[in-house]
């Protein structure tokens, strides 16, 4: 008898090729977002939180964009093929993905950082707070 595990079986392995190789389209980890800021980055890394949670500790070289405020005028100042990279809080929050749809309807290249803060403490990593360690 199947367990709920496996009582719907696994997508045939084309379509799961197709499914997760899509995934890095969309989305990127801490380790990734870590690495690239220790040689200079490519991209921009939008911290989508606000501007409290922000000030409380965030990832250094972060800018604080609450996703809410994520207009065309404020993106001005990055070429039209700059990417972004949102993150917020963690997985149990959808401001990444809120940040990451602003930026999608602008027209602006973006992927989503996985894991968020939480992700972020979880693989070890210091945050800052207004320059120093938080």
């Amino acid at each position: 008898m199947p367990t709920a595990v496996t009582a719907v079986p696994p997508a045939p392995s084309d379509l799961a090729r197709e499914h997760y190789a899509a995934e890095f389209a969309f989305e990127t980890d801490c380790w990734d977002v870590h690495d690239a800021l220790a040689f200079g980055p490519d991209f921009v890394l939008l911290d989508v939180r606000g501007p409290a949670l922000f000030a409380a500790g965030h990832i250094l070289g972060a800018i604080n964009l609450p996703h809410g405020k994520i207009v065309r005028s404020k993106l001005e100042q990055w070429a039209e093929g700059t990417v972004f990279i949102t993150y917020c809080a963690g997985p149990h929050c959808n401001g990444a993905a809120r940040g990451a749809l602003r930026l999608a309807e602008i027209g602006r290249p973006v992927k989503i950082m996985s894991g968020g803060i939480t992700g972020w403490l979880d693989e070890g990593f210091d945050l800052v707070r207004d320059g120093a360690p938080a």
